[in-house]
């Protein structure tokens, strides 16, 4: 790794071209926790670690993507350009400077990377209740984070990893490059963000920013279950497949018909001799029976 950084303001610029916001990012002492780090799509086959300390040049390596479990693990995901470092316990003395970063090779060359300040302790100002969610293309999803007291009058504003210089604030919707996303603040100790009409491409990492800290949250958008049509008693009604239910769920049954059918069955004959009388009646209670069985199977 090379020593050489250049810091501008809270931008860090390490690599050909590659610039990321650095993060400031509050979890709770105790508790496990993740964080995702992305890096540029050109460089998924290469080497990803984690490690700490606050000069670059001599920040020890803590883990590397898929390797042992330590304190720290990474897990690698570049189909999204994405790894995430994950930790199940950490206090207040782990607190201090981290790096995202990734091995370039080569005599000279700049690792990429950037840096995240990760604050731990048992009451973070900023938090969420939680970190991953789930919904349906075409629903809404709703985050709602929470802030301390003293940081009532800072900015509050919802951001996508990707695009950090591009963040979603207060009272503002827009749908130029995603679902529709509103963000209302109580004012007290929390706002909610609502994005509707969800997309499958806004799956990803995003940030509940609250002025200079963040904590990550995880959307994921999935296809609505297929739906069914089934008949009852004359009306129809839209249920969700359940793939796991036999296919014979499927069918549609008119329950006119099958009354009908019943009603023609069970009619006594009008003309029977009385010699053929007993067998007739037999056969027909026999196939009154066979059909009630098909019907229940059917059902």
């Amino acid at each position: 790794m090379n020593d050489i950084l250049i810091l501008t303001g809270v931008l860090l610029h390490v690599s050909d071209g590659f610039w990321i916001y650095n993060l400031n990012i509050e979890v709770k002492s105790g508790s496990p926790g993740v964080i995702p780090c992305q890096y540029d799509s050109k460089y998924k086959e290469n080497h990803k670690y984690w490690c700490q300390g606050s000069v670059w040049s001599s920040c020890s390596i803590l883990a590397y993507a898929n390797g042992n479990r330590t304190k720290f693990s990474i897990t690698d995901y570049p189909a999204q350009s994405i790894f995430t470092v994950e930790w199940q316990n950490l206090q207040p003395s782990d607190s201090g400077y981290y790096w995202c970063a990734v091995e370039i090779g080569g005599y000279g060359t700049v690792d990429a990377g950037y840096y995240v300040y990760l604050t731990v302790q048992s009451a973070p100002d900023v938090s969420v209740m939680n970190s991953s969610v789930s919904g349906h293309e075409g629903d809404d999803v709703s985050v709602q984070c929470f802030y301390s007291s003293r940081y009532k009058a800072k900015a509050k504003q919802w951001c996508r990893i990707k695009d950090l210089h591009s963040c979603f604030k207060e009272e503002k919707t827009d749908t130029s490059q995603s679902s529709s996303v509103q963000i209302s603040d109580d004012g007290e100790s929390s706002f909610t963000v609502l994005m509707t009409g969800l997309r499958l491409s806004d799956s990803g990492w995003y940030f509940c920013s609250v002025g200079d800290l963040q904590v990550p949250v995880q959307l994921n958008v999935t296809k609505p279950e297929p739906k069914v049509l089934t008949t009852i008693a004359g009306s129809t009604h839209e249920t969700e497949m359940n793939t796991t239910q036999p296919s014979a769920n499927t069918a549609l049954i008119n329950m006119q018909t099958i009354n009908t059918a019943l009603t023609t069955y069970s009619r006594p004959e009008a003309h029977v001799s009385r010699d053929s009388e007993t067998n007739t009646g037999k056969d027909n209670k026999d196939e009154l029976k066979y059909l009630r069985h098909l019907i229940v199977h059917l059902l």
